[in-house]
């Protein structure tokens, strides 16, 4: 029994702890997009097969980058502020809006996509837009009191300004359809758009938390020093150059993709050094620990994906280059962005777990590990359907094998249901044994 505190310590203690219940709202909204992705790669693969600008193929992306990764990261950032920055958010009116905006927007988006209907499109993306802005005030001034160093905060303000550029350049794209004003091609806005949005705003989140939570996953010593500057700045200089050179200036491609990947190759060093100083690990960690494994792996995809992009701007063009593209898009948006989301939050979520549980007993019982909350038999499925449905969707989509392409997203759609249950069953065990002590 650890010591009684008075009212006055209990109420600062707990305001020290991550918000109920928006991140688990995220997370199975979440959930539910990325599903409904997996779903229709496996039940109607033709329908979503060939070039990947066509309604279907656009309404499954937005699935997966709305809402599963973008979902997933507002999620994480309730846990993620308070956990490792230091960040501690009160509870605001506005997050019932901020969530029901964006989810409302997204939902919208998505549907008029699946429809072909451009013009609800726009109007959808307007909403999850005015969600993000207020997600920005939300976050933001929490970020400014973080004692963390501003090299690893100045990823995430360039990642909010990053995706609301992106909405609103998505919202120009889809005028563009009926009041064409934008320079370039078709497909120079959309490219535009797509490059802010995944390397603009979720590779610079990934970044920021992941020089403050890969420490704690491995473990390691924690990077320090201005060259944790070198990532922000070369990455948010690459991808303004890289989407506005798509729109009106294609001989600067090569410089923003070139200076894009330098900025991926400074965070890969920083992790290399934290794999050079590691530090003891909890004797009550899972050997192999299958969320670290999936956290290095995504990690391998956004080095592979940098390798078929630079590929891509400096070879000669060719009918190859569709093919490549979509693994391009696979490695990003499955192996990178989507794969680290599930690897990332079977660790948070258990620690969270563990201080909601805490709070809860009035910081009076010790909770169990949360290394032992999640059930070992759903990390090995979750685990084992992302690595392989993974290459057979890549390879589906590269080479138009419809059967490889239907196996991978039912494997993915195995993984999601599975990581899905297993997020419940961490909450529900951590329950059990506060009721039990009760």
């Amino acid at each position: 029994m650890l010591p009684t505190l008075d009212p006055e310590q209990l109420a600062e203690r707990r305001a020290q702890l991550p918000l109920r219940p928006f991140p688990m709202l995220y997370f199975g909204w979440a959930h539910l997009c990325l599903l409904t992705a997996t779903l229709t790669l496996a039940l109607d693969p033709l329908g979503v097969a060939g070039f990947f600008y066509h309604p279907r193929m656009l309404a499954v992306v937005h699935l997966v980058t709305l809402g599963w990764i973008s979902s997933s990261i507002l999620g994480a950032l309730y846990l993620v502020l308070p956990m490792a920055f230091r960040a501690p958010l009160a509870k605001s009116r506005f997050d019932g809006w901020i969530f029901w905006l964006f989810v409302i927007g997204g939902l919208g988006m998505i549907s008029h996509f699946w429809i072909d209907a451009p013009s609800g499109m726009i109007w959808s993306a307007g909403t999850a837009v005015l969600g993000l802005i207020l997600a920005a005030f939300r976050f933001l001034p929490a970020l400014i009191r973080s004692p963390v160093p501003l090299a690893v905060k100045i990823h995430l303000w360039f990642a909010f300004a990053n995706i609301l550029l992106a909405g609103l350049l998505g919202m120009a794209v889809g005028l563009n359809k009926f009041f064409p004003f934008l320079p370039g091609g078709p497909l120079s806005g959309v490219l535009a758009h797509a490059h802010l949005a995944i390397l603009g705003w979720a590779t610079l989140v990934v970044m920021a938390a992941g020089y403050r939570l890969i420490p704690m996953l491995l473990p390691a010593a924690v990077p320090v020093g201005r060259g944790l500057w070198v990532s922000a700045v070369l990455m948010e200089t690459g991808t303004l150059i890289l989407a506005t050179s798509l729109l009106i200036a294609p001989s600067w491609v090569v410089v923003g993709a070139v200076i894009s990947a330098a900025g991926i190759g400074a965070f890969g060093y920083q992790l290399a050094w934290m794999r050079r100083h590691p530090k003891p690990a909890p004797a009550a960690r899972r050997v192999p620990d299958l969320g670290v494994l999936q956290v290095l792996m995504a990690i391998g995809y956004l080095g592979l994906a940098a390798v078929l992009g630079l590929t891509m701007v400096f070879a000669d063009p060719g009918p190859w280059v569709l093919r490549a593209a979509m693994a391009y898009g696979v490695c990003l948006l499955l192996g990178f962005l989507s794969q680290l989301v599930v690897g990332v939050s079977s660790r948070i979520v258990p620690w969270a777990a563990y201080l909601w549980g805490f709070g809860d007993s009035g910081f009076q019982e010790t909770p169990p590990s949360p290394h032992n909350l999640p059930p070992r038999s759903l990390q090995w499925v979750t685990f084992l359907a992302w690595i392989s449905g993974i290459p057979a969707v890549g390879l589906g989509l590269t080479f138009d094998a419809i059967g490889l392409l239907r196996a991978g997203g039912g494997l993915l759609s195995l993984g999601v249901v599975a990581g899905g249950l297993q997020l419940v069953q961490i909450l529900r065990r951590s329950e059990s044994f506060w009721t039990a002590k009760r």
